[in-house]
């Protein structure tokens, strides 16, 4: 029986429970002493409150291959879902906000509603296939190409084009907000991508929260593994492959750096170069408030909006985030707003919430944002600082410290190599030995490491990036591409 070994218990680790379902034996080695990764929550203001410390939001999860395979509502899993699912607040008490119909979302923009309806319902009306497409492997035939055409001709564009599409004010913000989830500049090609499937993902499936906190994704997934045989180690720091020459397949939920860091001599010299000079995007700033009564804001829409993306208008946000990605800290920075608690009560503690809120800052940003966040939710929302009981910052230092994948604060691995990122995959890294094939890939994005022994398979598995369809028909090969994180994409 194939063995495979995976290196980081995070969203990506934890998804090797479907080589497990393959019949792979699989194990999971964590250095932290808990597994989850980005997906844990825990008391961070005040006693009760439970905040999400990372992945709090998950638009992808519901129509993902793995949640579709794997019955995680029977290991304990619930969704659950706010009245709204994002909006943007401008200033005067206006806005926008899109719920989950596209009709009821278009009506409330105006003149800017039309094009709104024209371009995302028949992505949300059939999102559920592209999804299926976009998901894959980078190489493969498309099952549905019209309607993955339909997709990429908007998620090609830069974000600011796109944006324009929508005549009003209130719709371009709605959208640009989404957008800037990709944490790089707005005005760049392919920065619609992230915009345009969390958009047609929340009008299609919503923005769904895990009921608990994201702790429970994290828990549920090790206990359906144990059913497949999945074998989980944590507090055991991988430092070289060399310790783990009993696996066939090795995969590494990590960094590029740390990914190069455990390889060593094993890797081309120019491939190790290329992941040790991998350029993080911006990183983010997180504050977690204990919140009485909720947060005032003046579009009182807004109010009922698991997510509230904060930025004056398209130009501000467009500004903001490119000052973050030339590593100067914005005087207004993009926040992002998650009122999780809206759908799930189970968070708060009488009428005292927690509200879960970053920034976009520069990578490695040393100062202290806790007053800038504050001061733009106050911005949107007057008299928030009076309904503050309790607060609790991470700096990007911090977040690094907490999970070792946040290089600098960046949240996976959106930013400056997010398009060149889907080549690296055709890049070879680390023979095995014997000239048996051994298989690495890197980090939430996936980056793989790794090459066939001999140039003929290493053509072959360009050209076939899907699994063995049985461990046993052939050896697991760099060709492979690492499963679907369950929880969809970064918060």
């Amino acid at each position: 029986m194939t063995t495979a070994v995976v290196v980081g218990g995070g969203p990506n680790g934890l998804a090797a429970l479907t080589l497990a379902a393959a019949g792979v034996r699989v194990r999971v080695i964590e250095a932290a002493d808990a597994l989850g990764g980005g997906t844990r929550s825990s008391e961070l203001a005040l006693p009760g409150l439970i905040h999400d410390e990372c992945s709090g939001m998950h638009p992808l999860a519901p129509c993902s291959p793995f949640a579709q395979r794997f019955d995680l509502a029977g290991a304990g899993l619930t969704w659950r879902w706010a009245s709204a699912e994002f909006s943007h607040p401008l200033d005067g008490g206006r806005g926008a906000i899109a719920v989950r119909s596209v009709t009821e979302t278009a009506a409330g923009l105006g003149d800017g509603g039309r094009s709104w309806q024209r371009t995302f319902g028949p992505l949300a009306e059939h999102f559920a296939a592209i999804s299926q497409e976009f998901l894959r492997p980078v190489l493969h035939l498309p099952h549905h190409p019209l309607l993955l055409a339909r997709f990429g001709v908007p998620a090609g564009l830069p974000a600011t084009l796109t944006a324009r599409r929508f005549r009003t004010p209130g719709a371009r913000a709605l959208f640009a907000g989404a957008a800037a989830h990709a944490l790089r500049p707005l005005d760049t090609l392919v920065s619609s991508a992230i915009g345009v499937a969390l958009t047609a993902a929340a009008h299609a499936f919503g923005r769904p929260v895990a009921e608990g906190g994201s702790a429970a994704i994290r828990d549920a997934i090790p206990h359906r593994a144990a059913e497949y045989g999945v074998r989980f180690e944590t507090g055991r720091r991988v430092t070289a492959l060399d310790e783990l020459s009993w696996a066939d397949l090795i995969m590494s939920d990590t960094s590029p750096a740390a990914a190069a860091r455990i390889a060593g001599e094993r890797m081309p010299h120019r491939v190790r170069r290329a992941y040790t000079r991998y350029r993080h995007g911006p990183g983010a700033f997180k504050v977690d408030f204990a919140v009485e009564d909720g947060v005032p804001w003046a579009h009182g829409p807004s109010r009922a909006a698991g997510t509230v993306h904060l930025g004056a208008d398209l130009a501000e946000m467009a500004a903001a985030e490119r000052d973050a990605a030339a590593g100067r800290m914005p005087e207004r920075p993009f926040v992002l707003v998650g009122q999780q608690y809206l759908a799930d009560e189970t968070r708060s503690t009488g009428n005292v919430h927690p509200l879960y809120a970053y920034a976009h800052v520069p990578a490695g940003y040393t100062g202290d944002a806790t007053e800038a966040i504050t001061a733009r939710i106050e911005h949107f929302a007057p008299g928030f600082r009076d309904r503050i009981l309790a607060t609790s910052a991470r700096s990007t230092t911090e977040l690094s410290r907490h999970n070792e994948n946040y290089v600098a604060g960046a949240h996976g691995m959106c930013g400056y190599n997010a398009a060149r990122r889907a080549l690296a995959r055709l890049r070879g890294a680390v023979p095995g030995p014997r000239g048996r094939p051994r298989a690495v890939t890197a980090g939430g994005g996936g980056l793989p490491f790794a090459r066939p022994a001999s140039r003929r398979a290493h053509r072959r598995s360009c050209c076939r990036r899907q699994a063995p369809r049985t461990p046993q028909t052939r050896s697991p090969h760099f060709g492979t591409r690492p499963p679907s994180p369950p929880d969809g994409l970064h918060p």
